[in-house]
């Protein structure tokens, strides 16, 4: 594989051989992320229903990474062909750059266009087969089109991760004074950070009508909610913002879950402890990784009552970490920041047992892909 260019963020895999190394990684890494989450659920840090979401949204991405895998499946072996090569965030992120995701959406809403334009699959074996038996050349042009009518099948499949993955409401339970309870999700792939971020939110519904099915509300929270899916905001922010904006709808409880960055010594840059574990490890290619997860969760602790004309207006009051002001205000009610590694890298990091890792939990990967749950 080519010397990192050490002078941008982003890297472009122009090596068919590592590009797909790169997918092969990230193929192996979604796989284990389900199992982390039923890990999870059965530690009792999540819901069954809060796994089974995850779920879909690891899917999701798992599913975006083999269409990706199959646009660029013969990168680097074509000239002249428009871009065929994909570009990663090397710092602080490891997976593909914002734009990647962006120009996958794009091209989903005309797959069927495309499909329409180039030949069938078997067609294209067969010439192929042709070129290779009668001129004894590589049908690279031929493989290169087989490649774009796989993409595009993908696409057509749907089931992708897309830069806005739009709010949908999951009824949880009908509580106290007629209200309903739902829990709300939505992702969005974060075009600063270049990593996917899930949202969950419980919230109680005073009003007439079951949110989902009231399309007077519905339509306004899922705008609402998308405008404020930002990693500058701060959960404080954006659960103030929704319990003040929507009078019959309270916040009982915001979580933000970033399932990344990816670290790996083979395609990002990385400083500090984690650098000199990975470096130490010396882990094979489909070890050589670690990835970060990482969930916010701010609670309502109480409730008061905002008097008007001639109503009260329930506002929420929010439980917020009690020694964030001696460091960094989160503006959350805890952090938990999380490790999935494979068992060569968790052995260095535990031998080193850097500090800033001893609260940090562990996911380790065993021998067939069972996870262990360390810290």
């Amino acid at each position: 594989m080519p010397d990192l260019d050490l002078t941008t963020d982003h890297k472009v895999l122009d090596d068919d051989v590592a590009a797909r190394r790169y997918f092969a990684k990230f193929d192996r890494i979604t796989q284990i992320l389900l199992g982390v989450a039923e890990e999870m659920e059965a530690e009792r840090s999540i819901s069954p229903l809060d796994s089974d979401v995850l779920e879909g949204y690891v899917q999701a991405i798992s599913a975006t990474f083999r269409a990706l895998s199959l646009k660029y499946l013969i990168a680097g072996k074509l000239d002249g062909v428009g871009q065929r090569h994909l570009t990663i965030d090397l710092h602080e992120s490891g997976f593909p750059v914002f734009q990647e995701i962006v120009t996958m959406a794009n091209d989903a809403a005309q797959a069927q266009q495309h499909l329409d334009g180039l030949p069938d699959a078997g067609r294209l074996k067969d010439e192929m087969v042709r070129q290779i038996v009668g001129e004894r050349t590589v049908p690279v042009k031929l493989q290169y089109a087989m490649s774009q009518r796989l993409y595009f099948e993908a696409l057509a499949k749907g089931g992708l991760f897309f830069a806005q993955m739009h709010p949908q409401a999951q009824w949880l339970a009908d509580v106290e004074g007629g209200r309903r309870r739902f829990l709300i999700h939505w992702a969005v792939y974060d075009s600063q950070m270049n990593v996917p971020v899930v949202y969950l939110m419980e919230v109680e519904d005073s009003g007439r009508r079951a949110l989902p099915k009231d399309e007077s509300r519905w339509p306004s929270v899922q705008m609402h909610l998308m405008s404020q899916s930002a990693n500058a905001l701060k959960l404080l922010t954006i659960a103030k913002g929704f319990d003040t904006d929507f009078a019959d709808l309270h916040p009982k409880r915001l979580r933000r879950l970033y399932l990344g960055p990816m670290y790996s010594q083979a395609f990002t840059l990385q400083t500090g402890p984690i650098r000199e574990v990975l470096e130490g490890a010396k882990s094979p290619d489909g070890d050589d990784w670690a990835l970060a997860w990482t969930v916010e969760e701010l609670e309502s602790e109480r409730v008061e009552y905002e008097k008007g004309w001639f109503s009260e207006t329930q506002r929420e009051v929010f439980k917020l970490d009690p020694f964030a002001g001696r460091c960094v205000d989160t503006g959350a009610t805890r952090v938990t920041r999380s490790l999935i590694l494979p068992q060569r890298p968790f052995q260095v990091l535990a031998e080193k047992d850097p500090e800033g890792f001893r609260k940090v939990k562990k996911y380790v990967v065993g021998r067939e892909g069972r996870v262990m749950v360390y810290g």
